[in-house]
């Protein structure tokens, strides 16, 4: 075959729609590395919202070593975590919330994917808003005064529109096309947001940097759990989705590796540069920085920023839809993945225009009920890491059948251990966000995304654990 042909052949292959659901993949497609799951976590998080999250962090009271040093424990660290739940998605070949249907019962695992589905359509409605506000700034830079949703609605829609089309084809095409466009996409606008950051970080005033004073160990560790709850923590019921195809032959220290790095990286540089802005400007608006970061560059680099800046987010999302896709399918709807995909389009597409025309008041309300839904994510993510310890294969046949005759029906549909775990660290970590525990030295840390970590995974434990669990390998799809 010709040079010319194999090109032609590898094109056809990549526009190629996935078909497949959340059915385990088998053993002989398994066949990627851990450099796929680098480049794609290194291209999820290469977005502009690092920025605002070291600005958060340092909150005009952390040095920039303190702020460095809770940025690399935070990110690098839950994504660490994002790479252990990897290890799963290669065992079974299946998405995370279609292998946890193994621990939480086919019924007793609505629970969790519906929490999972909210904060992925959460985090995809803050990337298209925020798409459409830097195509909003591009016209402002252009015309030379403010272009807002009310003053330019066809603008707006347009871009939305753009940005979710853009996110469905990648996205809707499925792995093959996740994995490729994500490590050339990252070469091109990686290196156009370095270039921006380098335009920043020349102008940082050192002895403003190097003079401020040190924080608190108290805000030391909100600091981390900032980091770690905006970041790794958030991925982590996303990790298997990307992991599914990862071939026997990847380490398990290799998929962690690959991940922790891969995300890491940029994650640290963005909230590095983030805690400059902050330090160097402690009343800097952090809720907006599409319109107040420009300010920092010269006037011609103010439209490529923004290009930049809707590029990281269109990366991020692209993995946010692909995975949300499958969540969706998990709850039992019966029809093709990339239907799934649209569907969430649809849903990010109504919140996007109802945020931006009608409530205004956008990323204060939405980011708040994303952290909250941090407190039922980590619950479950203790449960699902403890079960790993002792689940080493998932019958396939049995994550599929959703009735008695599934493997993993349990008791009803519900393996109460592991639902019980999971609701009452729910409770004990809501307990700390509000009344009665809300004036402890955890809440006031920021430690209850921790505590309920803990807490579940410890419970699950005491109970017993893994039912059903052991060695072998997969009834199906071998």
């Amino acid at each position: 075959m010709s040079t010319e042909q194999t090109g032609t052949s590898a094109w056809r292959e990549l526009l190629q729609v996935e078909d497949r659901g959340i059915e385990p993949v088998p053993a002989a497609e398994q066949t990627s590395g851990p450099g796929e799951l680098f480049w794609i976590w290194f291209a999820g998080n290469i977005s502009i919202l690092g920025l605002p999250l070291g600005i958060w962090v340092v909150a005009g009271e952390l040095n920039l070593w303190q702020a460095l040093l809770a940025g690399i424990i935070g990110s690098v660290g839950s994504f660490a975590i994002v790479g252990i739940v990897s290890i799963a998605g290669q065992r079974g070949g299946a998405p995370s919330l279609t292998l946890s249907r193994a621990v939480f019962g086919q019924i007793g695992n609505f629970g969790p994917t519906i929490v999972a589905i909210l904060s992925r359509w959460g985090w995809e409605t803050v990337n298209t808003v925020t798409a459409a506000y830097a195509v909003l700034s591009i016209g402002t830079v252009i015309v030379g005064h403010e272009v807002s949703p009310q003053s330019a609605p066809a603008l707006t829609v347009i871009a939305i529109v753009l940005f979710l089309l853009l996110t469905l084809t990648v996205s809707g095409l499925g792995h093959r096309m996740l994995a490729a466009f994500q490590k050339w996409a990252t070469y091109i606008f990686g290196a156009l947001t370095l270039v921006v950051i380098v335009f920043i970080v020349v102008q940082v005033e050192w002895n403003t940097v190097l003079s401020a004073g040190t924080g608190s160990w108290s805000t030391f560790f909100l600091g981390i759990g900032v980091v770690a709850a905006g970041t790794g923590l958030a991925w982590a019921n996303s990790g298997a989705d990307i992991g599914r195809y990862q071939s026997e032959k990847s380490t398990v220290s290799s998929l962690i590796l690959s991940c922790a790095a891969g995300a890491g990286i940029p994650l640290v540089i963005m909230i590095g540069t983030g805690s400059l802005i902050g330090i160097m400007n402690p009343d800097f608006d952090a809720d907006n920085p599409l319109a107040s970061i420009p300010a920092l560059l010269p006037p011609w680099m103010s439209i490529p920023f923004l290009i930049s800046a809707f590029a990281g987010l269109l990366l991020s999302n692209n993995i946010s839809v692909y995975s949300s896709g499958l969540t969706l399918l998990t709850l039992g709807i019966k029809t093709r993945r990339i239907v799934a995909v649209m569907i969430e389009l649809g849903a990010s597409l109504i919140g996007s225009i109802l945020f931006l025309f009608v409530i205004g008041n956008f990323y204060g309300p939405f980011i708040g009920f994303i952290t909250l839904l941090a407190i039922p994510l980590t619950a479950w993510l203790g449960v699902f890491l403890v079960d790993m310890i002792k689940r080493t294969w998932y019958d396939a046949d049995g994550l599929l059948a959703m009735n008695s005759s599934s493997s993993y029906w349990y008791s009803g549909g519900v393996e109460w251990r592991a639902t019980a775990a999971w609701l009452i660290a729910i409770i004990v970590g809501f307990s700390f966000k509000f009344a009665p525990l809300s004036e402890t030295f955890i809440a006031v840390n920021g430690l209850e995304w921790l505590v309920t970590l803990i807490l579940s995974g410890l419970l699950y434990a005491v109970l017993g654990g893994a039912k059903g669990a052991g060695t072998g390998a997969r009834v199906a799809g071998k």
